[in-house]
C-alpha cells in the first residue's frame, strides 16, 4: 500500500439527532444522539442486533423509515443530492455480490462515476485515481482478473479500493475485515489510519472484533439494544463489567480487557 490517491480538503462531519429506526413493529434504534467530527476515526461495536449496521443505513440514506435527523457537514441528509453524497461519502458493505463478469479494474473504476464528465465519461484523472487506489490498497496485481473468481477476502479489498478511488471525505465501512486473514486485517486497519491521519478522511466503521477495534480506533461507540451505552477512548468503553453486561461473557475471553 503506497502513495496517496489525491488531495483531500478535510473530512466530513456527521450528526445523528434523536435517530430511531423500526423494522415493522420492532424498534431497532432508539433516540440516537451522536456527533462525529470531521477527520475523526470512530468504530461502532456491540453484539449482534445492537443496531450498528442499522445506524450506518441511516447515514447512507437507505433507511427510508428513519426517525429523527441525520446531518452531513451540517446539512440534513434529505437536502443533499445523490451525486453530492456520492462525492462526499464512500461506502464499503460487509457483503459484496457481483452478478456478472467484471474485471477488477472495472470494479474499482465504479468509484469514479460520481466524478466523471456526463458526456466525456472517464478522463485521465479518473484512470490515474483508479491505478493509485489499487496500488494503495494492494490489489494492483489482481488487474485483469474476473472479480467474481477472487476469494471473498480479495473481493473485499477490491471494493475497498473502489471506495478509495471514489475519494470521498467520509468513509463508511460495515465489517471491512470479516473475510480477511490476519495479515490483511492489519493492512486494512493501517490503511484506514493512514487515510484518516494523512488525508483527513473521516472514518466510521463497524467491527465485531473487539481487540482489533481497541487497537485500531481512538474512539469507540458501544451499542446495545439500539442505544448507545458508552462512547469514548477504548480503555474507557471496554471494561470488564461492560463486557459482562453487554456481551454476556467474562472479560478474560477478550484479549486486552481485564
Amino acid at each position: 500500500m503506497s502513495a496517496s490517491v489525491g488531495p483531500h480538503s478535510g473530512g466530513v462531519g456527521v450528526e445523528f439527532r434523536r435517530v430511531g429506526l423500526a423494522y415493522g413493529a420492532r424498534q431497532v434504534l432508539h433516540d440516537i444522539d451522536l456527533t462525529i467530527a470531521a477527520a475523526e476515526r470512530v468504530c461502532l461495536i456491540g453484539p449482534n442486533g445492537a443496531g450498528k449496521s442499522s445506524l450506518l443505513r441511516c447515514l447512507a440514506g437507505t433507511a427510508s423509515d428513519r426517525q429523527g435527523a441525520v446531518l452531513v457537514d451540517g446539512v440534513p441528509l434529505e437536502e443533499l443530492s445523490r451525486q453530492t453524497l456520492a462525492r462526499r461519502m464512500a461506502i464499503v458493505p460487509g457483503q459484496v455480490q457481483l452478478p456478472f463478469a467484471t474485471r477488477v479494474e472495472e470494479v474499482v473504476a465504479l468509484g469514479r462515476l460520481p466524478h466523471e464528465h456526463p458526456l466525456l465519461g472517464a478522463r485521465p484523472a479518473d484512470r490515474i485515481a483508479v491505478l493509485r487506489a489499487m496500488d494503495r490498497v494492494g490489489v494492483a496485481h489482481l488487474a485483469g482478473r474476473d472479480a467474481r473468481e477472487l476469494s471473498m477476502g480479495e473481493r473485499q479489498l477490491v471494493v475497498l479500493a473502489m471506495a478509495v478511488a471514489q475519494g470521498g471525505r467520509l468513509l463508511i465501512l460495515d465489517e471491512p475485515t470479516v473475510h480477511l486473514d490476519l495479515r490483511h486485517q492489519v493492512e486494512v486497519m493501517t490503511l484506514l489510519a493512514d487515510l484518516n491521519e494523512r488525508d483527513g478522511t473521516t472514518v466510521l466503521a463497524v467491527l465485531h472484533d473487539l481487540p482489533l477495534a481497541m487497537q485500531s480506533f481512538p474512539r469507540l461507540v458501544l451499542l446495545a439494544g439500539g442505544r448507545i451505552v458508552a462512547d469514548g477512548p477504548p480503555a474507557e468503553v471496554i471494561t470488564a463489567q461492560r463486557v459482562r453486561d453487554v456481551y454476556g461473557v467474562e472479560a478474560r475471553f477478550v484479549p486486552g480487557v481485564g
